[in-house]
């Protein structure tokens, strides 16, 4: 690398300027909803719906009218007429289902001042709904503004938004982009203070912040490509924000900081890079493996969003190394004494580099090592406490995005009390062989599941074909079924959306009371799973799928937690491994899983006392308590923050270890290691805070939770686990922690 240096940064150049160009198109590349690759009872629902049904209503947009007045006034209802002929006029629309069509007074607020509409569709492909989100929300803004323009109101006294599941995600998906763009904006000239303070010179601080920039922008073209062949998950574009920028600046600080070290040994800046490969590009490739093996766990779950992010993270890992150990030294090599310019910036900032605080600190360690292990274990298990009452879930607020027109539009419907409809739970119920579901039997069982269903005080109300008027008996849908043709005469658009095309299946609509989160719900999943799996003798025979949006959360949450304990399990024994043949030690490694295994419970427990309980959540934009967390947080939290917080350890035991070949003194190998590596680890664990923590304010629940997350780890890992724990521990065990390898020990 040294010695074809001008090669190597001309080779980066032209990768770093190709993918400065391709990397700002990944974003539209990249899959919002996710998924399972195997079969789950809620997919295999929506797969009936789509064979079965030739026209299902399985996407579809909902419209909230907001006006001045009453909508049973002339002026107000001329509005919504207006909005209701633009939208069913277009091609892609089935139809539109509103308070005019069908005199339900769910369809207005109790003030008849709000209103909504829901919008069918013909396609049933997600993706295809997306597309239909900003031409919809154009329609009805123009139809409004038009009709309102010569009504005594005015057009701005009328409001329209159009939300649903599609324009969700689209909201969701631009949100994303803008957080991972204001967050880098946001963190460059901040990152680049610390790195001054650092290193006490601007050139030096600059290389950092080149690779994490550099390792951002290739792995997010590498992404790209991927996600033009495998559906990659949205929230990848921020994990590699994250990771990238933050793991790539800690190997930068290390590798420079020891450029700089091995020039004022003596040594000319050829040699100085060659040497510092040889030592401080060692220990990145072992903390890059390291911090590989909790995303490659990730590659073994069935899931799209957490291969996403494993893939995601496994590349710009391997990027960040490869950046540090190729393009760093190669321009440390060319730069030499330059990296310290301006040279008086040093002078000014040596206060930070002063070895007396951390001689001093290491000095109290070493004389009371037992008392540092027991006060610093306390802190962490005190934090960890809150752990056990984890709750996984679908969060019970703000699992919409806010400020958005999707977000407000939902707003609008819980203030109708009317949420529910937009994710109901959907169930599939499928006569047995030789019957058809309109047949006096099938219904007796469809009317047993609807009215059981309907006794749930979380249920608002039950759709289908034995809900279509009030106060009707069974023998009376049983005479409307038996000649199904006048039935469709009279009602066409209603059994195209509950009736299968043979006659066989049948769809129940179960909406939410609207008292009911998105915690909740998936507890009616269960209810209702458990309603079609017993055996009443009127369903018996019949084969019953529960779905919908609440449903595919629980299958999801399930399957992760089913694969979660072989996930911790290899995620250990690959890094115990890996440690145990770097260090030549069995009982290193062991305390590396121990040590880190109270950084990650100390992690979920704030998470849980700051989100869950809603302690402080205050901070960071939130009303109240999200009462669960996302399954998919503390699966990603403990894959990456276990990988992470190797960076420190493994930076901590290669100086100590080195330090110990070197002497065979174990104390003073300790002292020494942490004397060289505190102000390194606490530059790259300040960088890595800001790199997390702006995520922690984001306006998606899911990133403020991870940002959370990531930085509340790296602070406890690089404080109270890396300067307090691990020290207190080496000096304890003594030569037993090099123990069957490395140099005999020549303390007692």
């Amino acid at each position: 690398m040294v010695r074809g240096r001008w090669v190597v940064v001309a080779v980066w150049a032209v990768l770093g300027a190709f993918a400065g160009l391709r990397a700002p198109g990944t974003l539209a590349l990249l899959d919002i909803r996710g998924g399972s690759d195997r079969p789950t009872e809620a997919s295999r629902a929506e797969d009936q719906l789509t064979r079965r049904f030739s026209r299902p209503v399985d996407e579809f947009f909902a419209a909230t009218l907001d006006g001045p007045g009453s909508f049973d006034s002339p002026s107000s209802r001329a509005v919504l007429d207006s909005l209701i002929r633009a939208l069913e006029a277009q091609p892609y629309v089935r139809g539109v289902v509103s308070y005019p069509s069908t005199r339900d007074t769910t369809f207005v607020s109790r003030d008849r001042r709000s209103t909504f509409l829901v919008i069918a569709l013909e396609t049933g492909d997600g993706d295809s709904a997306a597309a239909w989100v900003a031409p919809t929300r154009t329609i009805a803004r123009r139809a409004v503004a038009s009709a309102a323009a010569g009504s005594v109101a005015g057009s701005g006294a009328y409001t329209v938004r159009v939300t649903g599941r599609a324009p969700l995600d689209l909201d969701v998906r631009k949100l994303v982009g803008e957080s991972s763009r204001r967050g880098e904006r946001q963190l460059i000239p901040l990152t680049l203070i610390i790195l001054v303070l650092a290193f006490g010179a601007l050139v030096a601080a600059l290389l950092p912040l080149l690779t994490g920039v550099l390792a951002i922008a290739v792995s997010l073209t590498a992404i790209g490509v991927l996600a033009r062949h495998t559906p990659m998950w949205v929230f990848v574009l921020n994990v590699i924000s994250m990771v990238g920028l933050g793991v790539g600046i800690d190997y930068s600080l290390l590798v420079v900081t020891r450029f700089r070290e091995e020039m004022a040994g003596g040594l000319d800046p050829a040699a100085a890079a060659v040497r510092t490969v040889l030592t401080a590009g060692s220990a990145v490739f072992t903390s890059g493996l390291t911090v590989a093996v909790g995303f490659g766990a990730l590659l073994l779950t069935p899931l799209i969003e957490t291969r996403s992010v494993g893939l995601g993270g496994l590349i710009v890992v391997t990027v960040a190394v490869l950046l540090s150990t190729t393009l760093l030294p190669a321009l440390l090599a060319i730069l030499g004494w330059n990296i310290d310019r301006p040279r008086g910036l040093a002078r000014r900032l040596a206060w930070y580099h002063a070895p007396g605080l951390w001689e001093k600190w290491a000095r109290a360690l070493g004389r009371h090592p037992g008392r540092a292990l027991v006060l610093g274990g306390s802190v962490i298990l005190l934090l960890a406490i809150p752990l056990f009452q984890l709750r996984i879930g679908l969060p019970s607020r703000r699992w919409w995005p806010s400020g958005t027109e999707a977000g407000d539009g939902l707003d609008a419907l819980s203030k109708m009390g009317v949420a529910g409809f937009i994710l109901p739970i959907r169930i599939l119920v499928e006569a047995p062989a030789g019957r058809t579901i309109v047949q006096a039997a099938s219904l007796r069982g469809l009317k047993m599941l609807s009215d059981s269903l309907r006794a749930d005080p979380r249920v608002r109300e039950v759709r289908g074909l034995v809900d279509l008027a009030p106060g009707t008996s069974l023998l009376g849908y049983s005479v409307l079924y038996s000649d199904l043709a006048a039935a469709r005469r009279e009602y066409p658009a209603f059994l195209d959306a509950y009736l299968s095309d043979d006659r066989r299946t049948a769809l129940l609509d179960v909406i939410p009371a609207d008292t009911v989160s998105l915690t909740t719900a998936q507890e009616l999943v269960g209810r209702a799973r458990e309603l079609a799996h017993t055996k009443f003798r009127s369903t018996r025979g019949m084969t019953i799928f529960v779905g919908g949006y609440s449903a595919s959360a629980l299958d999801f949450q399930e399957d992760l937690l089913e694969r979660f304990p072989l996930l911790v399990g290899l995620i250990l024994a690959a890094t115990a491994l890996m440690l145990a043949v770097a260090f030549r030690s069995v009982l290193v490694p062991l305390k590396a899983i121990v040590m880190n295994s109270l950084s990650v419970a100390a992690t979920f427990g704030l998470i849980v006392l700051v989100f869950q309980r809603g302690i402080g959540a205050r901070i960071f934009g939130l009303d109240g308590p999200t009462s669960a967390i996302f399954v998919v947080v503390p699966v990603l939290v403990f894959a990456v923050v276990f990988g992470l917080s190797m960076d420190y350890e493994v930076f901590l035991l290669s100086r100590i270890k080195e330090a110990y070949d070197r002497t065979g003194r174990n104390t003073e190998a300790t002292m020494e290691g942490v004397r060289a590596t505190a102000s390194v680890i606490t530059s790259a664990a300040l960088v890595m805070i800001l790199v997390f923590g702006v995520f922690a304010f984001a306006d998606v629940l899911i990133l403020q939770l991870l940002g959370f997350g990531l930085a509340v780890a790296v602070l406890l890992d690089a404080t109270v686990i890396r300067m307090v724990l691990v020290p207190a521990f080496m000096q304890l065990a003594g030569r037993w922690n090099w123990w069957p390898g490395g140099r005999r020990s020549t303390e007692r």
